[in-house]
């Protein structure tokens, strides 16, 4: 594991739309934490992806198209 991961942690900041190094923001703001400044920066993405992925689950657990 490389030093970033293990020392710095990274946050997708929701109001602002920033990525914070480090807990300095509202917990209700962020997202987070991530392992690299990379991670938070596609925050919302991955959170979208993954909302779709369980919707489409759920659709096939309910048996509709």
């Amino acid at each position: 594991m490389s030093e970033e991961s293990t020392e710095r942690q990274y946050w997708y900041n929701t109001k602002t739309g920033e990525v914070e190094e480090g807990h300095r923001s509202r917990w209700t703001n962020l997202m987070g934490p991530y392992p690299t400044r990379e991670a938070a920066e596609h925050a919302l993405e991955q959170a979208r992806r993954r909302n779709d992925a369980w919707e489409d689950e759920d659709a096939d657990w309910r048996g509709r198209d």
